[in-house]
């Protein structure tokens, strides 16, 4: 078996090491995940009447911060998963399966950012902040990674990581967690079930061969439908409670309703018997329209209200 290089052979630039290195951190995915904690700390500057431009001292912190821990906790997942990576069609030419990294770069990347991030949260942000970025990290790299190996219940517990960074941005605001700020977390919670399901059922096959343990591996695709079904109806319920906080107007209002029940009928399509992968590439691409589409009449809807 051929040993990967520690850091690449003299054939390669410096400039295609580094590229695979960022690679490491899942860049699109670190930079959504920023996206998220950003618009959680503005909402709460708008919920509390804080002017969001008076917090220069806390806002680059936070997006540094959150940049930093997402980065690290990827880098950690990807040492970690080297070995399954390598039987995914989407996954195999990734750097260290294709073995054009060593795994300790990927373990020392990740360990050295991680031990960065928490405590620059801590001190810089809030506390609070700095204990919600923790829990994502251990929750994602020590519960969720192995545990997709394990149990279909990973999905449940992967979904808390990606929740968190928008009750991070809100919490950076003052300090706490309010209620309005756990029905952010909640909306994206329940999101991310449908979302990844619908991955899943479309490559199941590459799950399979990978010995991940998803639910339509597990149980199949009826069992995987009504999941989905029974996760957006919590969806649309929790996205609407925003509107009683005085989070969300009558926009926000009117597009957490159309949007829902768009994503909902797409979703309650799949119970019939001849849906199949095509439906499930629809679901994914309903999923990505919803949370653009709500967290846009978000934005402009808390905007109105100011």
């Amino acid at each position: 078996m051929q040993q990967a290089p520690v850091l690449a052979s003299s054939s390669r630039s410096v400039r295609q090491i580094l590229r695979d290195v960022v690679s490491l951190t899942k860049p699109r995915i670190t930079f959504m995940v920023v996206l998220t904690a950003a618009g959680g700390h503005w909402l709460a500057s708008r919920f509390f009447g804080v002017d969001p431009l008076g917090e220069f001292s806390r806002i680059g912190p936070l997006l540094g911060g959150s940049a930093l821990v997402v980065a690290g906790a990827n880098a950690l997942n990807m040492f970690l998963e080297r070995d399954t990576d390598g039987l995914m069609t989407r996954t195999r030419s990734r750097p260290l399966p294709d073995g054009r990294l060593a795994p300790e770069i990927a373990l020392g990347l990740g360990l050295l950012l991680s031990a960065i991030s928490v405590p620059w949260l801590t001190f810089a942000v809030s506390p609070m902040t700095g204990l919600l970025a923790a829990i994502a990290l251990v929750s994602y790299v020590v519960l969720y990674t192995p545990m997709k190996r394990t149990s279909p219940a990973a999905l449940l517990v992967g979904a808390v990581p990606g929740a968190i960074p928008p009750l991070m941005g809100w919490s950076a605001v003052r300090g706490t967690i309010d209620a309005p700020g756990l029905v952010l977390f909640g909306i994206m919670f329940f999101w991310q079930v449908p979302h990844f399901l619908a991955i899943a059922t479309f490559r199941r096959e590459e799950y399979a061969r990978a010995g991940m343990k998803v639910l339509p591996v597990v149980y199949g695709d009826r069992v995987t439908r009504h999941h989905v079904v029974r996760y957006l109806a919590a969806l649309l319920l929790t996205s609407i409670l925003l509107v009683p906080y005085g989070v969300g107007g009558p926009l926000y209002l009117g597009a957490a309703l159309v949007l829902g029940g768009a994503f909902f009928a797409v979703g309650a399509w799949g119970l019939r018997r001849s849906a199949g992968p095509r439906w499930a590439r629809g679901l994914f691409l309903m999923s990505m329209i919803y949370l653009t589409g709500l967290f846009a009449a978000l934005t402009f809807g808390a905007n109105a209200l100011g």
